[in-house]
């Protein structure tokens, strides 16, 4: 999450905040399905293999539902294979920077995918993934991204993510099941094919080695500016002219505007009426409930905030680090000590960072049915 984006789903406005624990996180599975189901028309358009991304949300409650519409999930380590092969019908793909010795065997024994980051660990542990029938893949490096925020941007020259794309041809393709490649960020779909154009040169020699290419996460495909035809016939040409299974990774896109964080206001600290706004402590901490509003940094988005009118104020939260800020928004009136608040797009990337930094306390989870105000 890199910005604030245009509030799409109004559903939330119906929430009585009043009934609800504070601070909380509320999941409005009616948002999901309909991000589901747009995702599945994707799959039987193209028959596209679409895993749910563990690093961007991870709430097994809601997995029986995501697994009638998704085909698996991906995974980053061992805590994240079992996870999914716990509680996810369908495949468990596994990547990470690097695999530890003292792991990799409980790691392919999760898996059905197993992708290095390095030609020497794929060389190193390719055996083991063999003889247990796991696929073997490899991440690739495109050398092409179109992210500004570096800490992002998984695919610069000195990004420590995936093997050169002009290095391909030193895999071992004789083990090799499949490429994958992940560059994009909330990216809407051209900045898919310009990665394509880049990375084809390189791969298109080494296609009919190989099952399945993998494009990984970032496709915003549950926006409603996102270009979703041409994403249906790219996905379809590509498959003719490789011959692989064609897999995604999103996790954004799948919970993309179904959660909100609630808060509540429970002190002020007096600003200076020229210069700088009151401001009030919440029992929201960003660094502690959504750190990527200050790793980002971005500013998410305020429930029923006016524009450009009213009393400004600054939100601050709970711990005692001084940076951690929320942001400074508008009010309609000054609002009270014991008023609830609520921050949108909040659930990807939030529960999965929580920490117990300071000691702050950690948020509840709600499940909300906005078509029947069942909680």
């Amino acid at each position: 999450m890199l910005k604030s984006i245009k509030v799409e789903k109004k559903y939330f406005q119906k929430l009585d905040l009043s009934k609800l624990p504070s601070p909380c996180y509320v999941i409005d599975i009616k948002v999901v399905k309909e991000n589901l189901e747009l995702l599945n028309q994707l799959r039987v358009n193209t028959d596209v293999k679409i895993l749910l991304a563990l690093k961007a949300f991870s709430l097994k409650y809601l997995f029986p539902l995501m697994s009638k519409y998704l085909d698996g999930v991906c995974a980053s380590g061992i805590n994240e294979a079992k996870l999914g092969k716990k509680y996810f019908d369908g495949l468990v793909s596994t990547y990470s920077p690097a695999f530890k010795e003292s792991e990799i065997k409980d790691i392919i024994k999760y898996s059905d995918h197993v992708t290095f980051n390095s030609k020497s660990q794929m060389d190193k542990f390719k055996n083991l993934c063999f003889d247990k029938n796991v696929n073997i893949g490899c991440r690739i490096n495109p050398l092409y991204s179109e992210v500004e925020v570096l800490k992002y941007n998984s695919s610069n020259l000195r990004s420590r993510l995936g093997v050169h794309s002009n290095r391909i041809k030193e895999l071992d393709f004789k083990y090799l099941n499949g490429i994958h490649f992940h560059s994009l960020c909330e990216q809407n779909f051209n900045t898919l094919q310009k990665t394509w154009d880049k990375i084809w040169p390189f791969i298109k020699n080494f296609t009919t080695s190989i099952d399945w290419i993998n494009l990984g996460g970032g496709h915003h495909i549950t926006r409603s500016d996102y270009e979703l035809p041409k994403l249906i016939e790219f996905i379809n040409e590509i498959k003719i002219k490789t011959n692989c299974k064609i897999f995604l990774e999103p996790g954004e896109a799948v919970l993309f505007q179904s959660g909100v964080l609630i808060g509540e206001i429970i002190d002020y600290i007096d600003g200076n009426e020229s210069t700088i706004p009151n401001i009030a402590i919440t029992d929201i901490s960003p660094i502690c409930h959504m750190p990527d509003v200050i790793e980002a940094p971005y500013k998410p988005v305020l429930m029923n905030e006016p524009e450009d009118q009213g009393e400004k104020i600054i939100l601050g939260g709970v711990s005692c680090l001084a940076g951690d800020i929320i942001g400074e928004y508008n009010f309609n009136s000054l609002p009270k000590v014991g008023d609830r608040i609520a921050l949108l797009d909040q659930a990807h990337y939030t529960m999965v960072k929580t920490s117990f930094f300071n000691g702050v306390k950690i948020p509840s989870v709600a499940i909300w049915d906005s078509d029947n105000d069942n909680l």
